[in-house]
């Protein structure tokens, strides 16, 4: 996975340095912004990949393409993942969280994560999803 881009020159992001265990857990206890325009992201579930593909029930498959679905939205802002600034994360298994860090950590490479609250819940809206994301951007 490459590095994403710095944030637009529109926008000045300073992200709060955090302690070691917030740094291993792939978040940043604040993000503050100046300028540029918000983005409001809804909710984002799939039960199939970028390539179609039924991945109902298949968490890192889903979590995978949810985040390049982000980027994807975020492109259509004028930006990418890395103007993330803050998510919330649904899970229907508090065993996948340890694994949502891992790939999320995968996405944010250059250590500047977005702030983030990580929650488990009974079930979603459409069967056989079993992670959700939104978040709000800064571009």
């Amino acid at each position: 996975m490459t590095a994403l881009p710095a944030v637009s020159p529109r926008a000045k992001v300073e992200h709060l340095e955090g302690t070691d265990w917030q740094k291993a857990r792939s978040f940043c206890p604040a993000v503050i912004t100046e300028g540029g325009r918000t983005v409001w992201l809804a909710g984002q579930t799939t039960l199939v990949d970028l390539e179609g593909r039924d991945i109902t029930g298949d968490f890192e498959a889903q979590a995978r393409t949810i985040f390049a679905l982000i980027d994807r939205t975020l492109a259509r802002a004028g930006g990418t993942l890395a103007n993330l600034v803050t998510m919330t994360v649904f899970i229907n298994d508090p065993r996948n969280g340890d694994r949502f860090v891992q790939i999320r950590n995968e996405h944010f490479t250059d250590g500047r994560y977005p702030g983030s609250a990580l929650l488990t819940v009974s079930n979603f809206a459409r069967p056989g999803c079993v992670i959700e994301i939104q978040g709000i951007a800064v571009v």
